[in-house]
């Protein structure tokens, strides 16, 4: 019998797959607890259509990752830190203050923990970091500490 599984279900699919099972599975687990749906003509439209809906949420997100990274690259974010006489920092720049510099500087919120520094920052200069959009869209983001 085919189906339409509605959740994820462990060693069988993913939801929105077509999928064939024995028709007492069907009939007495998997659609019972709403796991899955009849695979009839009319199901298989809406799941078309359901697909089809997010697959255009899924590209107008892209569209929009796509102008936060070119809004990010656009120039290098300055981030102060107190300093001693010799250039080092007191303590360390950490995600928290470059997701405050994107925010003020940018106009962007971007999660602190979607942040990762390339190296330690313990001195005045230019630094690397990584921003993690998911969906494999990843970006580096040019900063430099400078003393307030």
């Amino acid at each position: 019998m085919e189906i339409i599984l509605i959740k994820d279900v462990d060693n069988l699919g993913g939801a929105n797959e077509v999928v064939t099972v024995k028709n007492g599975y069907a009939r007495n687990y998997l659609i019972p607890q709403k796991f899955a749906v009849e695979a009839s003509s009319s199901n298989l439209k809406q799941l078309e259509e359901r697909l089809k809906q997010v697959r255009k949420k899924e590209a107008a997100m892209l569209a929009a990752i796509n102008e936060v990274i070119a809004k990010l690259k656009d120039g290098v974010l300055k981030i102060g830190a107190k300093t001693g006489t010799s250039g080092k920092i007191f303590g360390s720049v950490t995600s928290l203050q470059i997701s405050r510099a994107i925010r003020e500087n940018k106009g962007y919120d971007i999660d602190r923990r979607k942040i990762t520094i390339v190296d330690e920052v313990k001195e005045l200069g230019t630094y690397k970091a990584n921003i993690d959009f998911g969906n494999g869209k990843t970006t580096e983001l040019e900063f430099e500490v400078v003393a307030e």
